[in-house]
């Protein structure tokens, strides 16, 4: 049997590399196999180490919105590389940044750029802790803010796929000051607050859940939160660093129409190099060092390639209104021909979709939260995803994703993939 070039490589890497990955979902672990080693990406495709070319829904798990490698973005690098690729010091970009962000968020007054989703999360928390004066925070079971401590509790993604909701060298400290609620269901949040009078900071949320397949908040729900948070004095955090600018202009908070008081970014503000930022009210980011007490630091934040990438890519979204109703019509168009296929094949798998990000839960029961969403069978998703591939369709190695839709996916790749989903659900039922 020929071992493939992607064989090789993951034979090596993983005598150099934990498991052969530099991120846990990329070993392909929930739906075996071995990871395909990617070389070069164009539009709405990937090409691997062994020259094959897939249709491809991750987009570098989110940040691809224009697909990969858009002309408008790769210029800004080029750009900005002839001038240098970091500093440690202040650039002009960055406040043309900050400006474009508040402009597109209206909740947003003040930001802080940061290196990553991870960071922008865990500084998000510490301040609204300093703000508050309190230690405790709320977050949900299923939701996934990044690898910081406090939040491998209960967490979504990755530990979900991999079965270590709570990761050993979380220490018992850290847990006590994390509070877990239930998903959409805004009397555990009461009850939590009840029981913790006067000692919570902060709540913190994805609107829409892109951590355990994609789960939007009920408006309702969203709703009696934020009310909630206005009477107890409590900080409400949107994570949005897979929805911002992915789900619409505004992010999940113009979908669900209710405005937090910090909000988290990542993805798509560095045009898909790796970045993170967090803002909010002014009041709470003035308590941000070096003008408050609240310490947070980053020798490379800000960095200007990612910052001239990012300002690339929120600048096209600005300019170009048109962008998210071409990603509606071109998601809707994948989702229809996915159902029109559960008819055909005589199942009534559960769909969810907000935007350009979508979930195929392999389970009848509606999914609301991260108890309908286990319900999934992971071991039917993992031979879905190969036969998928087979096909030429590059999906998450994992069921609790969201497939992605970028700008540049063609109808032409669109009725690919719906005739590759009905003939893999085919093959596997």
């Amino acid at each position: 049997m020929n071992i493939t070039t992607s064989e090789k490589l993951f034979k090596e890497a993983q005598k150099f590399i934990p498991g052969g990955v530099n991120s846990p979902v990329r070993a392909f672990k929930s739906v075996g196999g071995n990871p395909l080693f990617i070389k070069s990406g164009y539009g709405s495709k990937i090409v691997d180490a062994d020259d094959n070319e897939y249709i491809e829904y991750i987009g570098s798990w989110g940040p691809h919105l224009f697909g990969h490698n858009p002309e408008f973005i790769t210029e800004a690098l080029h750009e900005q590389i002839k001038n240098g690729v970091s500093y440690g010091a202040p650039t002009a970009i960055e406040i043309e940044m900050a400006k474009l962000i508040t402009e597109l968020v209206p909740s947003v007054e003040q930001v802080r750029m940061v290196n990553s989703g991870t960071e922008a999360t865990m500084s998000a928390v510490r301040a609204a802790r300093g703000f508050t004066g309190k230690e405790k925070f709320i977050k949900f079971e299923g939701c996934y803010h990044g690898h910081a401590d406090y939040f491998l509790i209960k967490a979504g993604s990755g530990a979900l796929t991999l079965g270590v909701p709570t990761s050993p060298g979380v220490t018992k400290g850290n847990a006590a000051d994390t509070l877990m609620a239930d998903f959409n269901d805004l009397d555990s949040v009461k009850k939590i607050i009840a029981e913790n009078k006067n000692e919570v900071a902060a709540v913190i949320i994805e609107p829409i859940a892109g951590n355990m397949g994609v789960i939007p908040s009920t408006k309702e729900f969203l709703a009696g939160l934020r009310q909630l948070c206005d009477e107890e004095g409590i900080v409400l955090i949107f994570d949005e660093v897979m929805t911002g600018f992915r789900v619409a202009k505004g992010g999940a908070q113009e979908v669900l129409g209710v405005q937090p008081d910090l909000t988290t970014f990542g993805k798509i503000i560095g045009g898909g190099l790796p970045v993170g930022a967090f803002g909010g009210k002014k009041e709470i980011m003035e308590r941000i060092a070096p003008v408050g007490p609240v310490y947070q630091a980053g020798t490379l934040s800000g960095n200007p390639l990612a910052m001239a990438a990012g300002f690339a890519a929120l600048n096209h979204i600005k300019e170009n209104s048109s962008v998210y109703d071409t990603l509606e019509e071109k998601s809707k168009y994948l989702n229809d021909g996915f159902a029109e296929n559960l008819t055909k094949v005589g199942k009534n798998y559960a769909m969810t979709r907000v935007g350009s990000m979508s979930c195929m839960f392999f389970t009848e029961e509606p999914v609301t939260d991260f108890k309908s969403a286990v319900k999934s069978n992971t071991e039917l998703y993992g031979k879905y995803f190969h036969e998928m591939l087979k096909r030429g369709v590059y999906l998450a190695p994992a069921q609790f994703e969201a497939v992605f839709v970028s700008t540049a996916h063609t109808t032409e790749d669109l009725d690919k993939t719906i005739e590759a989903h009905y003939e893999s659900l085919k093959a596997i039922l």
